[in-house]
Parts: structure tokens; C-alpha cells; sequence
């Protein structure tokens, strides 16, 4: 077994943050099931929210984080996303990050939904993610150690702290590393949905390896669906960012007729739930939708990437009209985590998508995810670097048990169960159905899933987050943010800051409320 100082599992946003401030005094593996540019925040488009115009101020991010969130949000946790964000986005300019200029060379701010102010910085138009990918793997890339191709099956628990995980490789062979810290950054669960803007990557890993490690999962019920994937022959062809909307383009139905303005007093830009669940009733009531982008001028200068995606998948854009529908965009709950990222086990850590400090709430504000990613990365980084513990540590050898092998349903399967019963909007029928379908295979995988082949442990990481989102869905009735109960259909106040909490105890679903 080798021993590092630090483990980070995952290769996004939030896991390149604490590599790059920690590399210089720790010894750190980073570990990555394909390519360490194989992530969500390599595919983001839109920008980073950040309170940086003269005009603009932090509180005013903080009350629309909280707006958004349907104030279900921990206000620390707010606090510290909008001004620590801001030190950070300072500190990137300086290091000659290349955000997006105007014309006279301040730096281009872009709007999105639910922003009342424009504050969303970009950089190759509509490719921010991959930018900031690209900045932080130069300053860490030489001075760590990065294992590309290698899937983290679980993480050894011992006498109530995290000591190790348990990989394997393509060829199935299995590896053990041990360390005095492990951080779990492997981002969301995108995939357990037929429309997802997540990379292929997002099959819940790093929830499901939590779970069966006896981690807290918090505000599991509240999914954002993206109210704008490329809709092309029936299926989801990649994402068409809110920025998008932010420049001017509005969404109409297939007569041209607008529709958001009589929804919502902030039209095309209101909170991603609402604009979702009207597009979504669009479709079901036999409609299409478009973003009719006529009044964006130079649209394949300003949207690069998203021009080259819809020249490949036929589009024509002189005709100004892209078709769109919702799909699976970002998980708002997941491992409970304090503000410095620590779980209720010791030494192991949660920071990013799967992460939950409660700073989104019941629906994430557009363009805040990058910038949790960097917050919360640099405070784990720092509370590590406080510590002071032997680089020397010794933890014995890890037995583990090979259970007994059951089928596990393929992915198309759990996609399918997914979407239909635990989507956009939800009934308590609907939800009670597919917990009880998902339940009986996750009883099976309580400790670990080693006997398994990775592609086989994707699919019981997909059926465990999915079993964890239609569980919390059925627990909590009302309607908030991402989570939508046609039989609750509004807000209730005794629900407010109400959490439900989920954890696997012997074998499956012990829950708090």
C-alpha cells in the first residue's frame, strides 16, 4: 500500500482548487476514473457569479442565492460563497486568469436567471469551465501525483475514520492507497436521467461510496433540471447555457408564441425550477420550445461552443430557433458536509456537487456552482494545512468481504425508472413505486462493491443515488425549488429549513427528519 498525505477522488473544479493549495506542502494523489479533463466543470459554460461592478455588492448576490433557494439555503454558508468568492475571483485576475473584456478592456459581465444584477464572469465565451480546468491543472500538474483510468470502488472506514480506498483498474485489478486525509470530488448524478447535461462521468460515485461508508446525506429531493438542452430527434445533444437567455434569446413555442412572461414576473430569466417545469408542461401538453435567439447579434462569436454543437447536430441558426427541453443539471443535496468540508467521519471530506453546506438550498442561483467549487475548496485545503499530523501514519493491512452477487438492472433501465417517476414533477404514487423498485436492489449493497465490475458498480452507484433522491422526494411533502410534488404544490412554512437526512445503517435507509 502507498500512503499520501492527502487523496482527492475526482478532477473538477472544486478537487483542482485544493490540489493547487496543497501541492506545494503535501504529498497528494488525485485520482480519476478516465481523463482528469473528463468532468462537469470542464463542460460549463456559463460563467461564475461574482459581485465585482462598481454598482453591484455582495448582499445583493446573497438575497438572490437565497431567492433562488427558496431560502431553504444556510445563510453562513451564503455568506462565505459571495465574499469569499469574491477574494478569490480578485486573486485570479491577478494570476492573468482570461476572463472575457470588452471593448475597453473591463472585464464583460453576462446575466443570468434570477440575477438582479449582471454579474456573471466568462471566459471563451460560453467555455469558462474548460478555461479554469486548463488554469489550475498548469499549476498543479508537475507537482502531484494524478492517476488517470483508475475507479474508486469504496473508502475504508476503521474505528469510525476514513484510512484508505479501494480501487480497481480496466483490467479489473484492484489497488489500495492509504492516507491521513480523503476528499471525495467526484460531482453529480446526472446520468441516473435519460436527459442530462452532465459528462458520463456523473453516475452518482461518489454519493453511493459515501453512503455505504456510513456518511449523512442531506437534501437529497432536490434536483435542478436545466430548463435548455438541445432537443434533437427526441433526444438531448448537450446543453444551451442560461447565458443564452441572459443575452436576450427568449423561449417560445413551436406558433412563436412567448409564454414565460405570463409565469413569472422576471420572464425568460426566472429561477431555473420555474422555467423548467414550464417548458416541461409544454411538451406534456403536446408543444415545442425554442429559444428564438433573433436578438443576439453575433451568436456564434458570443457562443462559440454552443454554435460548433448545434452546426454538428444540424441546427440551422440563420433560422434563429433552437429547439430545447429540460434535463437533469445539478444536485443540490448530497453528503453532509460542515463549512470546512468535513462529514461525520473523520478525516474524510465531501467538497463540490456531492457536497452539501447548504449553500444552494432547494435550487442552486446560475453560475454559482464554479464558484462553490473554489470557495470550498481553498477552506478544506486550509483546514488541512492546519493540521498537524504525521505524514508517517500506519494503518495495518485492509481485509474486505466478497459478497454474493445479485444482477443489477442496466443503465437504460434505471434512467428510465428515473425520469418517469422521480423527474420534474412528482406524486406520492409515482415516488412510492420507484423507491420501492430501487430499494430492492440497493439492500444488497450495504458494505461495499468490490465483487463487482466497475461497469457494474456504476450502475448500483446510480441505483443508490437514485434510490436516496426518490426517497427524500417522498418524505418531504411540499413543493420547493428543484423539488416539485403535484400533490403538495406549494411551499409550506413548517417545511422550511426542515432537512431530511439519510443514512445507511446495516443494511439500508435510516432516516431523520
Amino acid at each position: 500500500m502507498t500512503h499520501y498525505d492527502v487523496i482527492i477522488v475526482g478532477s473538477g473544479i472544486a478537487a483542482l482548487t485544493v490540489a493547487s493549495e496543497l501541492c506545494e506542502k503535501m504529498n497528494i494523489l488525485m485520482i480519476t476514473k478516465t481523463m482528469k479533463t473528463s468532468s462537469n466543470s470542464h463542460l460549463a459554460q456559463g460563467g461564475i457569479a461574482c459581485a465585482i461592478h462598481e454598482n453591484d455588492h455582495s448582499c445583493l448576490h446573497y438575497e438572490d442565492t437565497l431567492y433562488a433557494g427558496r431560502y431553504h439555503n444556510k445563510k453562513e454558508a451564503v455568506e462565505l460563497l459571495v465574499q469569499e468568492g469574491k477574494e478569490i475571483i480578485s486573486s485570479l485576475m491577478d494570476e492573468g486568469f482570461p476572463f472575457d473584456k470588452d471593448e475597453q478592456g473591463n472585464v464583460d459581465l453576462g446575466n443570468e436567471g434570477a440575477h438582479s444584477f449582471r454579474r456573471i464572469l466568462h471566459a471563451g465565451g460560453d467555455a469558462t469551465g474548460r478555461k479554469m480546468v486548463e488554469h489550475f491543472l498548469k499549476k498543479i500538474t508537475n507537482r502531484i501525483t494524478i492517476n488517470e483510468y483508475q475507479f474508486v470502488c469504496d473508502v475504508v472506514v476503521k474505528d469510525g475514520r476514513a484510512v484508505g480506498i479501494i480501487t480497481k483498474t480496466a483490467d479489473e485489478n484492484i489497488h489500495v492507497y492509504t492516507a491521513s486525509h480523503i476528499i471525495l470530488a467526484t460531482g453529480g448524478c446526472g446520468q441516473a436521467y435519460e436527459w442530462t447535461s452532465n459528462h458520463p462521468n456523473a453516475t452518482g460515485d461518489g454519493l453511493a461510496i459515501a453512503f455505504r461508508a456510513g456518511c449523512r446525506l442531506i437534501d437529497m429531493e432536490f434536483t435542478q433540471f436545466h430548463p435548455t438542452m438541445l432537443y434533437i430527434n427526441g433526444t438531448c445533444r448537450g446543453l444551451i447555457s442560461e447565458a443564452v437567455r441572459g443575452e436576450g434569446a427568449v423561449l417560445i413555442d413551436e406558433t412563436g408564441q412567448r409564454f414565460m412572461s405570463e409565469i413569472h414576473p422576471l420572464g425568460d430569466l426566472a429561477p431555473r425550477d420555474v422555467v423548467a417545469r414550464a417548458i416541461y408542461r409544454k411538451y406534456r401538453d403536446g408543444h415545442q420550445v425554442y429559444l428564438d435567439i433573433s436578438e443576439i447579434q453575433f451568436f456564434s462569436e458570443r457562443f462559440p461552443t454552443i454554435a460548433e454543437m448545434c452546426r454538428q447536430n444540424r441546427v440551422n441558426l440563420s433560422e434563429k430557433k433552437i429547439p430545447v427541453v429540460p434535463g437533469m443539471h445539478f444536485l443540490m443535496g448530497g453528503i453532509e458536509t460542515d463549512l470546512v468540508g468535513r462529514t461525520n467521519i473523520d478525516r474524510l471530506y465531501a467538497v463540490g456537487e456531492l457536497a452539501c453546506t447548504g449553500v444552494h438550498g432547494a435550487n442552486r442561483l446560475a453560475s454559482n456552482s464554479l464558484l462553490e467549487g473554489l470557495v470550498f475548496g481553498k477552506r478544506i485545503a486550509k483546514f488541512i494545512l492546519d493540521q498537524r499530523l504525521s505524514s508517517q501514519e500506519s494503518f495495518g493491512d485492509f481485509h474486505w468481504n466478497e459478497h454474493e452477487k445479485t444482477e443489477v438492472p442496466e443503465k437504460g433501465e434505471i434512467r428510465k425508472i428515473l425520469t418517469k417517476w422521480v423527474g420534474i414533477e412528482r406524486t406520492h404514487g409515482e415516488l412510492s413505486w420507484a423507491v420501492s423498485w430501487l430499494k430492492r436492489y440497493v439492500k444488497y449493497f450495504p458494505l461495499n462493491a468490490i465483487s463487482y465490475s466497475i461497469e457494474e458498480i456504476e450502475r448500483i452507484n446510480m441505483i443508490t443515488a437514485g434510490y436516496l433522491i426518490a426517497k427524500g422526494a417522498l418524505l418531504r411533502k411540499e413543493s420547493r425549488g428543484g423539488h416539485f410534488r403535484i400533490d403538495y404544490p406549494g411551499e409550506k412554512p413548517e417545511w422550511l429549513e426542515k432537512r431530511i437526512v439519510q443514512t445507511n445503517e446495516q443494511r439500508i435507509g435510516a432516516v431523520e427528519v
